[in-house]
């Protein structure tokens, strides 16, 4: 008689025939409370086998091998039934933490099943389990480490020998570090290996990048007696201030719109977006990376982290002696004697691919073209400019003489060591106090811009700009404005503050325009949208009567004067020369409300007489000299044409609030298809 099953086992016997010989295999499974079993025993015997079995856990088939499992339940269950007559029975043991199949748990927990219902698992069961599955009925026992270890490395080789899935494929090559079946190899590390090369970082894991270092405007107010105060006042009319100009901010849908005013005429627009972390850049310092170097071109290219690579050119890299790598053996003197007038090293023995660097943005990308750079940074404040790492020295023109020396002397006291100063037009009349604070705020700045570069291995920013109208008021607001009037209370209290802080006499103008105490947006109140309308029109009038054409190209801009509706009263080259006069005004104001920058040809009716000429330039020199832009104008041709350049530093006007028709392209025409067809 076979005896039944220890536990831990698979009740398997080999039946005897009554002669002493083997028969087949016989296989009995322990299914749910147990099921028939084939057997060649008696039937009274297999009634005391049922009932053993009723007593005894259930053993399943198909186990799982845990750190638990006992030497003698792994011996048992690595054991095959083999007969010489009949097929070779083996069992297959799947790795632990491998889950059940779901059809197969429903059928055996279903108490409508033949069977009858489930038997809670045996204790070795859940203890290799290393998570509950989907309706345990009790919660799961915690592993100790080394049995957690244990089994998670069985859990990594599920599915690479035992058919039951997709063998998972490493990276660096078709299982590495494991053994036959894809099992791991005799001294193959664990799971940390993978886990410590996910932290060190690959690509898309190298972290949020640090924020950078913010403009103060914050700062402690500076005290002013009251005669200061009163004399840095300004003009006033009936307890208001006067001044020529007035800046009007109004914010709405994230975008800030500043409009200046000379009298009621718009002068000067300008707008910033949310995403203008990328377009407009200005000013903003950066750690880049060099890209590659272009010799032919005397140009480098860099990323600093925006979407296009910024560019380099060899006039823009500043000269360290000791940084140059001279080919050849050639010192910095003879290599300058052999490119004659164009004195200094080249661009590739100043700068190599993959070479940080800190540098600045002077330009902003407009179209497809990146922003441009320089390695001279700098830093401006209200009154003066730090100039890190230089000998720059220097005080406006536009100061007279008497003043100049006043704050020369004061710079020779404040000045930082190993760093330059440019002292600015705003700094008339201020004290020693003021200026020695704005140079102490930059210079801290510069402090934590080079801490930050330190420790900053990758293109990423370093210092941001303050906002538009922070940076608006820093540059232009003087006593010449009568007033900052802003519809936003969050940017209003920014900016009172920054003047407080820099210019407490000035403070009191600016103010706060209530929109929902007021009958119409500020915009509206100051006739600022109609005059913003015509601005980006391509056709302006002239008081008398005449008109100019602006049109732009891709490298340039061409302006047309016309005589128009003006057909003036004595002769013809009077005319001419009044409509000239006209447009030479308008010109100048034209060019600096819709920010035209690059090469600008414009076209002047022509004129006979060369004084007329002249007095022609004159007058449009004049009028672009209050264009805080660097510009230059020569003189006029024979042909009636003036050739002037104008400083780009981003997009103009109509760039900024107009978009690109999606079906002419730019062009402004549509053409036919059937025609070309």
């Amino acid at each position: 008689m076979s005896e039944s099953p220890r536990e831990g086992e698979v009740g398997e016997t080999e039946s005897l025939s009554q002669d002493g010989q083997k028969g087949p295999v016989v296989r009995r499974r322990r299914r749910v409370s147990g099921t028939a079993e084939a057997t060649t025993s008696t039937e009274t015997q297999v009634e005391q086998e049922n009932k053993q079995a009723a007593s005894a856990p259930v053993v399943k088939r198909t186990r799982k091998v845990g750190a638990s499992d006992s030497a003698e339940s792994a011996q048992a269950n690595s054991k095959t039934a083999k007969s010489s007559d009949g097929p070779k029975i083996t069992r297959t043991r799947k790795p632990a933490g491998a889950s059940a199949a779901p059809d197969k748990s429903a059928k055996k927990n279903d108490p409508a099943a033949p069977n009858g219902p489930a038997v809670p698992p045996p204790p070795q069961a859940v203890a290799g389990s290393s998570r509950p599955r989907i309706g345990d009925s009790r919660p799961a026992v915690t592993q100790p480490e080394s049995q957690r270890q244990h089994s998670g490395a069985q859990r990594r080789t599920e599915g690479s020998s035992d058919g039951q899935g997709p063998r998972r494929r490493r990276r660096g090559g078709r299982g590495r570090g494991r053994g036959k079946g894809g099992q791991k190899a005799p001294g193959a590390s664990g799971g940390d290996k993978n886990s410590n090369r996910n932290r060190n970082g690959g690509r898309g894991r190298q972290g949020a990048a640090p924020a950078p270092v913010e403009f103060i405007t914050d700062d402690a107010p500076v005290e002013l007696d009251e005669k200061e105060m009163k004399r840095r006042r300004g003009k006033e009319r009936k307890g208001r201030p006067v001044g020529r100009y007035q800046m009007v901010v109004h914010v709405h849908d994230d975008l800030t719109h500043i409009a200046i005013l000379e009298g009621r005429s718009l002068i000067e627009y300008y707008v910033s977006r949310p995403s203008d972390d990328a377009s407009q850049i200005h000013g903003n310092i950066y750690i880049g990376k060099v890209q590659n170097v272009l010799p032919g071109m005397e140009a480098a290219f860099v990323d600093i982290g925006t979407p296009k690579n910024a560019v380099l050119y060899r006039g823009d890299v500043t000269i360290d002696q000791d940084d140059i790598e001279e080919a050849g053996g050639v010192s910095p003197a003879k290599g300058r004697e052999k490119r004659g007038r164009r004195e200094g090293p080249r661009i590739e023995q100043l700068l190599k691919a993959k070479q940080n660097i800190v540098c600045q943005v002077t330009k902003n990308p407009i179209g497809h073209k990146g922003a441009r750079l320089t390695t001279e940074v700098s830093l401006p404040g209200r009154f003066v400019v730090l100039v890190p790492n230089s000998t720059t020295y220097g005080i406006s023109k536009r100061l007279p003489d008497k003043e100049r020396k006043r704050l020369r002397n004061i710079l020779d006291k404040v000045k930082p060591e190993g760093h330059g100063l440019i002292v600015r037009t705003a700094a008339e009349d201020v004290t020693a106090e003021e200026i020695s604070r704005d140079v102490a705020r930059l210079y801290e700045q510069w402090q934590q811009i080079e801490k930050l570069a330190k420790n900053t291995k990758r293109p990423t920013l370093l210092f941001r700009e303050p906002d538009l109208a922070v940076r608006v008021i820093r540059e232009e607001f003087t006593r010449d404005y009568r007033g900052v009037v802003i519809d936003d209370r969050a940017l209003y209290e920014q900016v009172k503050g920054y003047v407080e802080t820099v210019t407490p006499a000035l403070a009191d103008r600016i103010e706060y325009y209530d929109p929902s105490a007021e009958s119409l947006p500020v915009f509206e109140r100051h006739h600022i949208e109609e005059q913003l309308r015509k601005a980006v029109d391509r056709k302006v009038w002239l008081p008398s009567g005449g008109s100019l054409i602006i049109e732009h190209t891709e490298a340039l801009t061409v302006i047309d004067v016309n005589t128009g509706k003006n057909v003036g009263k004595s002769s013809l080259e009077e005319t001419v020369f009044k409509n000239n006069l006209e447009a030479a005004d308008e010109i100048a104001k034209q060019l600096r409300l819709r920010d035209i920058g690059g090469i600008i040809v414009i076209d002047y009716i022509d004129m006979e007489e060369r004084k007329h000429r002249a007095e022609v330039l004159r007058a449009f020199q004049d009028a672009l000299a209050r264009d805080k832009t660097r510009t230059q104008a020569f003189e006029i041709s024979d042909l009636g044409l003036i050739e002037m350049t104008r400083k780009r530093i981003g997009e103009g006007l109509l760039e900024s609030v107009s978009a690109q028709c999606p079906h002419c392209e730019g062009r402004g025409v549509q053409l036919d298809r059937t025609s070309l067809s």
